[in-house]
C-alpha cells in the first residue's frame, strides 16, 4: 500500500489556510512576526524551525533581542493601565468574542499542532477543546471569584511546549478576563504558528495581549527580572525553574512556577489487575511528554510476577508512529497512543540515559521497536521512541533522580512498606502520585506519607480543569498554586494582608485540603 500525508494536511495547505486567517501576523516574505505594541511586526533573527514528525523545515522562529522585548514589555505594561479600567462586563464580552474565533478555528489548530509538536489528531484536539471549554468556564464564574479584588498587572507567560492550548492560551485568557495586560514568550521547540493564529483571534478581539520569541536565557531580563512585570508564571524543567525562582527570591514579585517531579505508582497488596492494566496503557498519552505522567512504578515484591504480566502486555499494545500518515485517501488517521517526541535531541538524551543507566547495572525490562508500517518510506524517524522500561536502576544513575519527560518508566521492587514509601518520595516533592491496593488503611497512611500535591487510590491524577486546584509539593513546584478560584488570585490584588495558597520560596505551605 502507497503511505502518504492525509489530504488536506500538508503543511503548505495548512500554512496556506492560517496565512489567509490572519494575514496580519506575517511578513511580505511570509515568515511569522511578533506581536509587539498592539501590533504585528518586528521579524527579528530568523532561527530554522523543524517539524519531528518528519524533521521537514516548517518555518522560522522570529527571535528577539532583548532590548526589543524590553520595549515590549514596556507598552504592555501601560497598556495594562488602561486595561484594568475596562469594566467587567466590557472583558467578558470580548473573552467571549475570542473564544467563538477559536471555535471556528479550532480543526486547523489542532491540524498545526499535529505538525508542530506531534500530537496525534484527538490530542491535539482535545487541546484546543480544553482551552475553551475552560475559559467558557471562568466566563461564568469570574463575577464570584473577583469579588473584593483587583486586577495585578502585567502578567508574563513562559510555558513548555506540551500543551500550548490548555495550558498557556487558557492561563492567558483567563488573566486578561481579570484584568490584566498579559505578554507570552512563544516556546522554541514548538507551537509558533498555533500559537501565533489563537493570539491574533485574542488580539482581533481587543484583548491586550503580546506574543514574543525568542532564548529564555537572552529574554529573561526582559520576561522576569523586570519591574514593570507584576508575575511571572512559568510552565518547564527543573533546571531552568531554579535560576528563576533564586532570581525572584528577594523580589516583591508574584510567581508561580511548575517544575518537575518524578511522579510514582506505587502497589502494594493489590488484586484489580484488568484495572491497572487499562490504567499503565492510558498513561503513554503522548508519549509521557506531561509534568503528570507516571514514570516510576514501585512494587511490592510478592506482587512483581502479577504486576509484570499486566505491564508488558499494556506496554505492548501502545501505538507509536507519523499521526499524518495514511495508506489512501479518504482512510482515518491512526489511532495513535503518540506520535514523535519533541525533537531527536530529546531521543538522543533518553537513549543515553537509557545506556548509562544499564552499564551501572540496571536491567532492561523492556525496549519497544518502531513498526516501519506505520511511517512514511524513507522519512526520518529519528525524533521516535518508542517505550522502554528498566527494573532497578541504581541510584547512581541520572534516570534515578531526574523525570525523563518521555516513554522511559522505572521499576523499583520493595518488601517493606516504608521503602515503599521512600521510593515514591525520591525526587523531594512532585506534583501526582498514586497506590494501588486493596486496603484502605495502606492507601491513607501511605497517601498522607506522600511529598505530592495530588494522590490518587487505585487511580492516576492529573492536572484538572476547571475548579479543581492545582500545585506541586517540594521542588516540584513554587510560588501561588492555579485552578478555579485560585488562578484568579494569583493574579489580583485581595484585602490587605492576605496570604495566598501556595508553595512558595520559603517552602511554607499554608494549610489547606490537596
Amino acid at each position: 500500500m502507497a503511505k502518504m500525508i492525509a489530504p488536506g494536511l500538508d503543511w503548505p495547505n495548512l500554512l496556506s489556510q492560517l496565512k489567509a486567517a490572519i494575514p496580519e501576523a506575517f511578513a511580505a516574505n511570509g515568515d511569522p512576526l511578533n506581536l509587539i505594541e498592539g501590533a504585528w511586526g518586528h521579524p527579528g533573527h530568523g532561527k530554522h524551525y523543524y517539524t519531528a514528525v518528519d524533521g521537514s523545515e516548517l518555518g522560522r522562529i522570529p527571535m528577539l533581542d532583548l532590548d526589543t522585548a524590553k520595549r515590549a514589555v514596556r507598552f504592555a505594561a501601560q497598556e495594562h493601565q488602561q486595561w484594568s479600567k475596562v469594566s467587567l462586563d466590557t472583558r467578558k464580552a470580548r473573552v467571549a468574542d475570542c473564544l467563538e474565533q477559536l471555535r471556528t478555528h479550532r480543526d486547523l489548530i489542532a491540524s498545526l499542532l499535529m505538525w508542530e509538536i506531534g500530537k496525534p489528531l484527538k490530542l491535539a484536539q482535545d487541546d484546543v477543546d480544553r482551552c475553551i471549554s475552560g475559559v467558557a468556564w471562568y466566563l461564568e464564574q469570574i463575577d464570584g471569584m473577583l469579588e473584593g479584588r483587583a486586577p495585578l498587572g502585567l502578567i508574563s507567560n513562559i510555558a513548555s511546549w506540551n500543551y500550548p492550548y490548555s495550558v498557556l492560551v487558557h492561563a492567558v485568557l483567563v488573566q486578561a478576563l481579570a484584568g490584566n495586560a498579559v505578554i507570552a514568550k512563544t516556546p522554541t521547540d514548538g507551537g509558533l504558528f498555533a500559537l501565533t493564529l489563537g493570539f491574533a483571534l485574542a488580539r482581533r478581539a481587543g484583548l491586550p495581549v503580546s506574543l514574543v520569541s525568542g532564548s529564555g536565557g537572552a529574554l529573561s531580563d526582559a520576561l522576569v527580572r523586570n519591574p514593570d512585570i507584576a508575575c511571572l508564571a512559568f510552565v518547564g524543567g527543573k533546571t531552568n525553574g531554579r535560576d528563576i525562582a533564586a532570581s525572584l527570591y528577594d523580589r516583591a514579585k508574584r510567581y508561580m512556577l511548575e517544575m518537575e517531579g518524578i511522579n510514582c505508582y506505587g502497589i502494594w497488596d493489590f488484586s484489580d489487575w484488568p484495572r491497572l492494566g487499562a490504567q499503565i496503557k492510558k498513561g503513554y498519552v503522548y508519549g509521557k511528554q506531561r509534568c503528570t505522567a507516571y514514570i516510576r512504578f514501585v512494587v511490592q515484591r510478592s506482587l512483581f510476577p502479577r504486576f509484570l504480566d499486566t505491564y508488558l502486555p499494556a506496554v505492548k499494545s501502545v501505538q507509536v508512529g507519523n499521526p499524518l500518515v495514511v495508506d489512501n485517501p479518504g482512510d482515518p488517521l491512526p489511532e495513535l497512543d503518540y506520535g514523535p517526541l519533541i525533537n531527536s535531541r530529546k531521543v538522543e538524551e533518553l537513549r543515553v540515559l537509557y545506556s548509562e543507566a544499564v552499564g551501572l547495572g540496571a536491567i532492561s525490562l523492556y525496549e519497544g521497536d518502531l513498526d516501519e508500517e506505520r511511517f512514511l518510506p524513507g522519512q526520518d524517524i529519528s525524533a521516535y521512541l518508542a517505550p522502554i522500561a528498566l527494573l532497578n536502576v541504581p541510584r547512581n544513575a541520572r534516570l534515578h533522580h531526574n523525570e525523563p519527560f518521555g516513554p522511559v518508566d522505572t521499576i523499583v521492587v520493595v518488601d517493606r512498606i516504608e521503602e515503599l514509601i521512600s521510593e515514591m518520595n525520591i525526587s523531594n516533592g512532585n506534583l501526582v502520585s498514586s497506590i494501588a491496593t486493596d486496603d484502605p488503611q495502606i492507601a491513607r497512611m501511605v497517601a498522607s506519607e506522600l511529598r505530592s500535591f495530588k494522590v490518587g487510590i487505585n487511580t492516576m491524577r492529573s492536572r484538572g480543569d476547571r475548579e479543581e486546584v492545582f500545585g506541586g509539593m517540594g521542588a516540584s513546584w513554587k510560588g501561588c498554586f492555579v485552578g478555579g478560584k485560585y488562578l484568579v488570585q494569583a493574579v489580583t490584588q485581595g484585602p490587605p494582608g492576605e496570604r495566598l495558597y501556595g508553595n512558595f520560596l520559603d517552602y511554607t505551605l499554608l494549610p489547606e485540603t490537596r
